[in-house]
């Protein structure tokens, strides 16, 4: 009996190991803003979600994109490169006839400047050997302003005032 039940409690303990991934990273303010908070990165089985937990932006509404490089050495933020785009389809709307890998959408931050946003998809992973949904050193930007979700190739988000490497 006492060997059943240590089978039982390891064989737990495994599944609850290998359920899934989870990352935290800090937001980097960039561009001479305060911008602050946290990115969590989920993967339960074929899903990846999203929780982005923001501070001290400026109230109003800006645009959240997954970009190409895990660097966010520059000031500015400009270190990470472009959207993330290996399909190399237009910029557009999540879900729409075309968008980019990248293309998350926007967030609202309130009148103190926090803002929440969850995104789930199973066309990303965590560490997977698919290069075209594996978010693993890319880079994660928090524009200044919103995206219009047509204007090629950024959706006019404006300056980068949030950045996050995907590790």
């Amino acid at each position: 009996m006492k060997l059943q039940t240590l089978v039982l409690m390891t064989g737990s303990a495994l599944f609850a190991v290998s359920c899934c991934t989870t990352k935290t990273y800090p937001i980097n303010a960039k561009s001479s803003t305060q911008t602050g908070g946290t990115a969590k990165f989920t993967q339960k089985k074929e899903e990846v979600v999203m929780k982005l937990d923001v501070t001290n932006l400026t109230p109003g509404v800006h645009a959240v994109h997954i970009h190409e490089k895990g660097d966010c050495s520059a000031a500015d933020g400009t270190s990470t490169g472009g959207h993330w785009n290996p399909a190399k389809d237009d910029h557009g709307k999540w879900g729409a006839e075309h968008f980019h890998m990248g293309d998350i959408g926007n967030l609202v931050a309130d009148n103190s400047g926090k803002a929440t946003l969850t995104f789930k998809t199973d066309k990303w992973c965590i560490g997977c050997t698919d290069e075209s949904k594996n978010i693993i050193g890319k880079g994660l930007i928090i524009h200044a302003a919103a995206d219009d979700f047509h204007t090629q190739p950024t959706g006019n988000a404006g300056g980068r005032v949030g950045c996050v490497e995907i590790k």
